[in-house]
């Protein structure tokens, strides 16, 4: 297996809009590979959630880390989002040593493909659900940093 480096700001590729995966290539060994080296970067960078992007691929790819399992969502969609909010640290592995509060959606439904090509529709909430906004966010040339409300931590 292969891991990536992870790009870090001030890298102007983390603010590119990620382009849409066409679904006939997920089963292709070249897409199968690049997940399972995706997964492998996440695990190595202690991360739990990596989106294509922070590896300076602009595609619509996030790898999330589901009750221990780590899953593939190609060209995921938040269909709905609660009205209830939750306020949480978050940090990113493309913004080391910052970490700031973050006002996220406590539930949100999302709709994408999964490893083997299939459409899934799943609604996760709690830290799930903040982690799937996060990663959707880097889809989007959008960081953490970018909602930040109040910075909890800054080193180097």
């Amino acid at each position: 297996m292969t891991t990536y480096p992870v790009i870090t700001i001030p890298n102007p590729d983390l603010r590119v809009l990620s382009e849409e995966i066409d679904p006939r290539t997920i089963l292709e060994e070249s897409f199968q590979t690049l997940i399972e080296d995706m997964k492998e970067t996440m695990v190595v960078s202690k991360g739990v959630g990596l989106a294509a992007p922070q590896i300076d691929l602009p595609k619509r790819l996030i790898i999330v880390k589901i009750r221990e399992e780590l899953q593939a969502f190609i060209n995921p969609e938040i269909i709905s989002r609660s009205l209830k909010t939750v306020v949480g640290e978050e940090g990113c592995l493309s913004v080391p040593g910052v970490y700031g509060l973050v006002k996220r959606h406590q539930r949100v439904t999302v709709k994408a493909y999964n490893q083997q090509g299939e459409k899934i529709k799943m609604r996760v909430d709690g830290f799930s659900a903040i982690i799937f906004q996060h990663e959707i966010d880097h889809l989007n040339g959008i960081l953490f940093t970018d909602k930040v409300i109040e910075y909890t931590k800054r080193t180097g």
